[in-house]
């Protein structure tokens, strides 16, 4: 019988737990680095309760923990960070700015700034719950904190810690030399594009972060890549050359959309997606609100303001 019936063997000391929630994604990837005095988890899933038996079997098993290391504060990825602490006495490691991020999403003024932002792209009635549903995952202090370029220890192998913002300003991946093996979080997945999107008033330009964060990882030499949903990736560059294509896909298809008339973003969000239900519409509008966010920081758009909403339209050339 196998040892960890809940893992997946990935090599002989990296182990992956298929972390299942009933919201997003349904579930998310972590990662189990064996080392002499136990396992490095990276991620945890959400606080749902399916993840929690998950994680319960998982360490019922006989697997003893050293400590968890996160890739960035959405809840599907630090959501048991505190049930970690506080049940498994595990000590909880993420970024300075991943820290500074858990600390804005506590502040209920974010909230505030969601429905007025929103109401100024032209969204539709939008829940007042909207914005702080997912605050119990944040409510949680760091162990220790790590910084970008830095050497952390995964098991017994050290990883380079690498700031990736796009997906999220705070995302880092972690490479190995050794073995060629970059964990990649939800900065680069197989078969479908992360969503990079405008989460807060303190995002400026995320499409050209990722753009950035993307061509940052193509001088690490990889022989496989761990992401956090979905498959394996076994030629990290040429995902990275597909993803960008799907982005600059995505920004032509905008300017399409817009042509001649002005546009405000649910307008374009629903040529771009068609129909969206009121619990789908978040993501898919926040997204598209960072698209044309880039197009006018690179002079393809202009915005104006009017009677309280944002207008976009071509540049004048």
């Amino acid at each position: 019988m196998d040892q960890y019936p809940t893992l997946i063997e990935i090599s002989e000391d990296i182990y992956q737990l298929v972390v299942r929630y009933p919201f997003g994604m349904y579930e998310m990837n972590s990662y189990l680095f064996r080392g002499e005095n136990g396992f490095t988890i990276v991620d945890t899933g959400s606080e749902a309760k399916e993840s929690i038996d998950l994680w319960e079997k998982t360490l019922a098993s006989g697997i003893t923990v050293e400590k968890l290391v996160l890739t960035h504060a959405h809840p599907d990825h630090c959501g048991l960070a505190r049930w970690f602490q506080e049940n498994h006495r595990v000590p909880v490691f993420i970024s300075s700015l991943g820290y500074q991020e858990l600390q804005k999403k506590r502040n209920y003024h974010r909230v505030n700034w969601l429905h007025s932002f929103l109401k100024s792209h032209d969204c539709p009635e939008i829940s007042q719950n909207m914005g702080n549903s997912e605050a119990a995952a944040y409510e949680f202090e760091p162990d220790g904190v790590f910084e970008n370029k830095q050497s952390i220890k995964l098991g017994n192998e050290r990883y380079e810690t690498i700031w990736t913002p796009g997906h999220s300003y705070d995302h880092f991946c972690f490479y190995n030399q050794n073995q060629q093996v970059m964990l990649t979080g939800d900065h680069v997945l197989a078969g479908l594009s992360p969503i990079v999107a405008l989460w807060s008033e303190y995002d400026e330009n995320p499409i050209k972060d990722n753009f950035d964060s993307l061509e940052k990882l193509k001088i690490y030499p990889s022989k496989l890549a761990l992401p956090g949903h979905g498959g394996l990736i076994y030629n990290l560059n040429e995902r990275i050359d597909e993803m960008i294509k799907s982005h600059r896909y995505r920004l032509q298809q905008i300017l399409h959309f817009v042509g001649n008339e002005e546009k405000t973003a649910w307008q374009v969000c629903q040529d771009l997606y068609g129909s969206l239900s009121d619990t789908k519409f978040f993501a898919p509008l926040m997204a598209t609100i960072a698209r044309l966010i880039f197009l006018e920081k690179s002079g393809e758009l202009h915005s104006e303001l009017r009677n309280g909403k944002v207008y976009y339209s071509h540049v004048s050339k």
